[in-house]
């Protein structure tokens, strides 16, 4: 068994139970609601889509729990919660996984104040539990979770680290002006200055939040169940919670006004007809709750995962979750019982997984995708290459391009950008270097971590989406029946970082 991961999961137990009596005791009650949806809404994600036999209907799986509890605020219950699990069809990196788990808390006759104050409470309380002070330590960089935290708003925050007041714009051609002159990748080109707004704050800011910070004032474009800001017709009352350069909480002054919110769900169907699949559906059943009468009310969602991760002081959500979604390694599934029956001798290895009847059947399986595939024969009848150049180079001029080795130590989807990795790596310097690459579309983050690479290491740093990009990865294209493809140059693990290649 391993100590560490046992340790880990018995903190994280604490932290739900420590979360569960907090709430209890200030009166909330905990219910729960439905996992298969008709329509996916309540947060801007893409669902997973499963069918129902019976009622032959497509239902999708839960992407928030939202809008039920608001539906219970509704009928009566004025402070209700749920701690489950979401699930969300997207990609995988060290903080995101497709099922996660969350709580959201909801109650009546509070506003966004209120809830600074329950996640206040809520995050220095389970720290106190667990670590036995508020002040603790993430990955090397420390952090103090006594309340109050810093409130900042979006605009301010953006204006701090780039220098552009993006609400002080005249127009919305202003500001997609200063978009191009931070090199933001904006798909659309009617987009808002609220759009702009959250595009440079992702690319620019989030990362750069190391001490717990309220991040409020969020443009009405992206927070589609929220009331505006008091005295605002393009500002909402919201806010985000950042710790360490990752959001942990999400919450609002949640709109109770049932002729806005028809509207604001309108506008996300138009979003979603152009092609945006995270944008919301319009839930009828939801509306039809809102026109009875929602009283004023506060929400809130934490992510449970991303918060024991902070308070394990765990790099990746992948150490705080029994049964991460892992890719499937190789063609062939392994059987545990068979492997098993062939396991001989005792286990020589650790085994981070302490809830296996046996370590002998996780070596086992781990011997079984080690045993050599099948020999594959490879069609290239298909195939189509770009013809060849017919300029030389000189070879003096080639020699001074430096090829090497790197070793990808992390590897994750850069925000609001559906093409581009950003990657962590060892080029045997020392000195972690970070390159940018658009090839999202042909492998997701999890699967590159722990290869090696080539790397072009002496090229001038570039600029994409605010980060810098120091070098260009490796890769082969062709086409094979009409569409192109895309292989990332992978060498021996044997071989070191930094190695130059010749």
């Amino acid at each position: 068994m391993n100590d560490k991961v046992r340790e880990t999961f018995r903190k994280r137990s604490a932290i739900i139970a420590q979360i569960r009596r907090y709430l209890d005791g200030e009166g909330f009650m905990e219910v729960e609601t439905p996992v298969l949806n008709t329509v996916a809404s309540g947060a801007s994600a893409r669902p997973f889509v499963t069918h129902h036999n019976t009622l032959d209907i497509d239902m999708y799986m839960r992407i928030a729990t939202e809008l039920h509890l608001k539906m219970c605020i509704v009928g009566g219950l004025e402070r209700v919660y749920e701690i489950g699990r979401l699930f969300r069809n997207e990609g995988m990196d060290a903080t995101h996984n497709p099922e996660f788990t969350t709580i959201e808390v909801y109650q009546a006759y509070t506003d966004l104040r209120g809830m600074m104050d329950l996640c206040e409470q809520l995050f220095s309380r389970c720290s106190e539990l667990v670590n036995g002070t508020a002040k603790i330590s993430y990955q090397g960089q420390p952090v103090d979770l006594t309340p109050p935290f810093r409130r900042l708003s979006m605009n301010d925050a953006v204006k701090e680290y780039t220098g552009k007041d993006i609400y002080g714009c005249a127009s919305d051609e202003e500001a997609r002006a200063i978009a191009r002159e931070l090199g933001l990748e904006l798909k659309d080109k009617t987009a808002t200055k609220g759009k702009i707004l959250a595009e440079a704050f992702d690319a620019f800011v989030e990362e750069k939040l190391m001490e717990p910070t309220f991040i409020i004032d969020y443009p009405i474009e992206n927070s589609p169940l929220t009331k505006l800001k008091a005295g605002s017709k393009d500002i909402v009352d919201r806010f985000e919670l950042f710790i360490c350069g990752h959001e942990y909480a999400n919450a609002y002054t949640e709109l109770n006004d049932p002729i806005d919110q028809r509207s604001r769900f309108i506008q996300q169907a138009q979003e979603r007809a152009k092609g945006d699949d995270e944008a919301m559906q319009i839930d009828e059943d939801f509306m039809a709750a809102m026109e009875y009468g929602m009283p004023p009310t506060g929400g809130i969602g934490i992510g449970i995962d991303r918060m024991v991760m902070l308070l394990t002081d765990s790099p990746t959500i992948r150490d705080v979750i029994l049964f991460p979604t892992m890719k499937v390694k190789g063609a062939q599934k392994v059987n545990s019982d068979a492997a098993a029956e062939k396991a001989e001798g005792p286990a020589d290895f650790e085994c981070a997984c302490f809830t296996c009847p046996s370590q002998e059947a996780c070596k086992a399986a781990q011997e079984a995708e080690k045993a050599a595939p099948a020999e594959e024969k490879i069609d290239f009848s298909n195939v189509e290459i770009e013809p060849l150049f017919k300029d030389f180079v000189d070879f003096e001029t080639f020699s001074k391009s430096d090829f090497r080795a790197v070793k990808v130590l992390n590897c994750e989807a850069v925000p609001k950008s559906k093409k581009l990795l950003k990657f962590t790596l060892d080029d045997g310097t020392g000195v972690n270097r970070t390159i940018i690459s658009g090839i999202h579309a042909y492998y997701e983050p999890e699967q590159l971590i722990g290869k090696t690479c080539v790397a072009i290491t002496n090229l001038p740093p570039r600029p994409m989406m605010g980060l810098e990009s120091c070098g260009m990865l490796l890769s082969a294209l062709h086409k094979e029946n009409g569409e192109e493809r895309l292989n990332l140059l992978m060498l021996d693990p044997h071989i070191p970082a930094g190695a130059k290649l010749y």
